[in-house]
């Protein structure tokens, strides 16, 4: 297959397409800069250049390809602009793909169900501050209704592994040294569902490849790891205590990660496509130290 993927250079991207193009396809990557573009060549693909906002680029790359991987996300991704820029992006691969049967595959983001694991069968609702986003997703899947193959491949909190710089993870890390101390929010106890980037590439292959439309995919490898134990995890390799601190102590999105419950399961999606997380969960991962050269 010849496979259109957008964020082809980003942190997920780079290892979606060393998985494709290792898997027989060859890919064409979309990049907005020339440190992208190259990025992208360096990777083996080919580049078309342009960006979100390029809604004609977008579906030229759709109609030349046997299918799509959207990954790119303009940041901060909850803005109104960005989520405009996300469903225009959407629409522009619908029409390319239109009638085809051709496969689209989205990205998302496991949700939170107070009180109970997550699951692939929980009803997408679009409400709070992603319910732009939610929308997004949903009009994705109803491109079905026109001829195209989509899924959802929803992703954890942390797609952590080697040579990750701008996730939570680091995140914490540089907080930690900041503090001098790592630190949670009240007791630790609410959990984060993780994947090492690698098995997240195998399943958006597996998404490319096979799901059948309407899919939903949680790319889970970790169902949920108490923050307490990550911030532990980071003390030990910082040789720093943990402990918990007030909300003040952290900014913006880490307050909602670090006091919300947000367990999510794999389960359905592992059984649907035969995929199964092989490589270092995220308590091994830290602790392999990779993250603190």
């Amino acid at each position: 297959m010849r496979i259109f993927v957008t964020g082809a250079s980003g942190w997920i991207g780079s290892a979606v397409v060393p998985e494709l193009i290792g898997a027989g396809h060859q890919v064409l990557g979309l990049a907005r800069s020339d440190a992208s573009a190259t990025a992208v060549a360096d990777l083996g693909a080919e580049v078309l250049r342009g960006d979100l906002n390029d809604t004609g680029v977008l579906r030229a790359g759709a109609l030349d390809s046997d299918g799509v991987i959207h990954l790119a996300f303009v940041v901060p991704s909850v803005t109104e602009a960005a989520t405009r820029t996300d469903a225009a992006a959407i629409e522009a691969f619908t029409a390319g793909l239109a009638g085809s049967g051709k496969p689209l595959v989205v990205s998302g983001a496991t949700l939170v169900t107070p009180g109970r694991v997550a699951t692939e069968r929980d009803e997408l609702i679009a409400a709070g501050p992603v319910a732009a986003r939610i929308t997004n997703m949903r009009a994705a899947l109803a491109a079905a209704d026109r001829g195209v193959r989509t899924s959802l491949v929803m992703l954890p909190r942390s797609v952590h592994g080697r040579g990750e710089r701008h996730g939570f993870i680091p995140q914490l890390i540089a907080a930690a040294r900041a503090k001098g101390v790592c630190g949670y929010l009240g007791d630790g106890a609410g959990r984060w569902p993780a994947v090492h980037v690698k098995d997240a590439a195998r399943l958006y292959r597996l998404a490319v490849e096979r799901a059948p439309a309407g899919a939903v995919l949680n790319a889970v490898g970790d169902e949920g790891v108490p923050v307490r134990e990550i911030a532990e995890a980071i003390g030990r390799h910082l040789n720093l205590p943990a402990r918990s601190l007030p909300a003040e102590e952290f900014g913006g999105m880490l307050i909602r990660l670090l006091s919300t419950d947000m367990p999510a399961s794999s389960t359905i999606t592992q059984d649907l496509l035969a995929w199964k997380p092989t490589h270092p969960g995220l308590i091994e991962d830290i602790e392999q130290g990779h993250y603190f050269s």
